[in-house]
């Protein structure tokens, strides 16, 4: 019997993600054509890491709502890679990119899911160390990633708050943005 390559066992999806080459035009698209929101935009984010075994810093603009209680989240790269947010020719992968768990040890987990079967091909931390993400990919399925989203206060807080806004929401101020480079 084929082992079952899974991470399931830490909850459910949290988070599903796309990436877009403008983000501003995504996030009015989810909002006129899906009626979700509020969205909380970071701007300039940096993202520390290692992508495929090379140290990598990436900078990405990203968009969140809720639906429920999952977490949508677009993500627009900044330059063109490599990173997990690029294709082999630097070109943005638009369209979905990952789905996401939140989990206690990120490490730990990350080690489980190689256990699994699963490869990591991004691990990084922006905020000095105040969100710890990696992204894992099947070997015989790359198109789809993986995320593994480590689960402090802080993060927990967020989805909390952003859940309760969500569905309280009334469609008045729409938008909210902060930018890591003011």
């Amino acid at each position: 019997m084929e082992k079952i390559r899974t991470i399931a066992g830490h909850g459910p999806i949290a988070q599903i993600a796309w990436l877009t080459e403008d983000l501003d035009r995504a996030i009015d698209q989810w909002r006129l054509l899906a009626g979700v929101g509020p969205w909380t935009v970071y701007r300039n984010v940096t993202l520390d890491g290692d992508y495929r075994g090379v140290p990598a810093t990436i900078g990405i603009d990203v968009g969140l709502t809720y639906q429920g209680e999952t977490q949508i989240e677009l993500i627009a790269p900044h330059g063109a890679g490599p990173s997990p947010y690029h294709d082999a020719n630097g070109r943005v992968r638009v369209g979905m990119h990952h789905v996401a768990w939140l989990v206690d040890d990120v490490e730990a987990a990350a080690e489980d899911a190689a256990a699994a079967g699963l490869v990591r091909v991004f691990s990084a931390e922006s905020g000095g160390g105040a969100t710890r993400v990696a992204y894992l990919e099947a070997p015989d399925e790359p198109a789809i990633l993986l995320e593994l989203i480590e689960a402090t206060p802080m993060i927990r807080d967020g989805f909390t708050a952003g859940t309760a806004a969500a569905r309280d929401w009334d469609g008045s101020n729409p938008i909210t943005i902060f930018d890591f480079a003011a």
